[in-house]
């Protein structure tokens, strides 16, 4: 049976449709599972959404999205969320990336294992390990699946834990659907309105998340104000050549949520994106944030790839 982890992937389910002399009568469908709950499960086909009682499931499985990324297409991308996403204090392992933001975020805290590390990977995992615990930090590698699957399986081996796994999303700016509603504001610096939302969200901004949030070259801080007051926000990047619009910190207080501010922020930051000669836009959402994922997913963003972030045994 389905569980949250698979929210946000391509399913199969074989659902009961019927009885006929006896005989249950059976139906497939195929799409990616938006939403799941006690009682029913909801995928976005072809045809439109479907939603399914769970009693009437019959069969439920994951399966491999159309049209898989080619290898170079994540190391790409994964380079552009990185530059989109810069920690203060960096190393490299050969190609890979070594990252430090004084604990603030996993994505800038945590190795990146793309291409070559210039050594067996046994010792690039001793390297890693060596290179936090000379910081003071525990050792974390960002491994995006499938392209990591040789370091996932060392990491495996040694008993390194996972937290849950992150959707890397992305959509064609293009295709976005159009969105309406009050003024957003987009400045080159974050307000202080803007700071405080972020630090309640991510537990405090040291001065190490300063830097990541601001030392890029294209950045703009979106806000919607509604007498005064910062009702949302969202942060976007051009990085990876030109190419990639980087979204984050799309957020809304919660009394001003479902009025469609989230999708006017990441409106706004498209048509700022496309300006610079941006193409497509992407986002990381945790798989088990299933709100987050049917919103994005409404705006027409689909999973490019995932990762998991791993963290060394104590």
């Amino acid at each position: 049976m389905l569980r949250q982890q698979d929210v946000g992937h391509r399913i199969v389910v074989r659902r009961i449709v019927g009885v006929r002399a006896g005989r249950p009568l059976f139906s497939d469908a195929l799409g990616e599972l938006v939403e799941l709950d006690e009682t029913h499960l909801t995928l976005a086909t072809r045809q439109g959404r479907l939603q399914v009682p769970l009693a009437q499931v019959h069969r439920a499985k994951r399966v491999p999205p159309v049209g898989r990324p080619a290898a170079a297409a994540v190391v790409a991308l994964e380079l552009a969320a990185d530059e989109a996403w810069p920690a203060a204090v960096r190393g490299r392992l050969g190609d890979w990336l070594l990252r430090s933001a004084g604990g603030w975020s996993g994505r800038a805290n945590s190795a990146l294992p793309v291409g070559d590390p210039d050594r067996p990977l046994p010792d690039a995992v001793d390297a890693i390990e060596r290179w936090y615990a000379e910081r003071g930090r525990p050792a974390l590698v960002n491994t995006p699946l499938p392209l990591a699957t040789p370091v996932a399986a060392e990491l495996d081996a040694r008993g390194w834990a996972a937290r849950p796994p992150v959707l890397v999303q992305a959509v064609a700016l293009a295709a976005l659907p159009p969105a309406a509603g009050p003024p957003v504001e987009l400045a080159a610096a974050p307000s202080e309105d803007w700071l405080a939302v972020a630090a309640g969200r991510k537990g405090g901004l040291p001065d190490a998340a300063r830097h990541v949030l601001t030392a890029v070259d294209q950045v703009r801080f979106a806000h919607v104000y509604a007498d005064g007051r910062l009702l949302a926000m969202g942060r976007g990047t051009v990085t990876g050549q030109g190419r990639w619009l980087g979204l984050s910190l799309i957020e809304v207080v919660p009394e001003a949520r479902r009025q469609g501010l989230a999708g006017l922020v990441v409106r706004a930051l498209a048509e700022w994106g496309a300006g610079l000669g941006a193409r497509d836009a992407f986002l990381q959402v945790e798989q088990r944030n299933t709100a987050a994922v049917a919103l994005y997913r409404g705006l027409g963003f689909t999973t490019h790839h995932t990762y998991l972030t791993r963290v060394a045994p104590a």
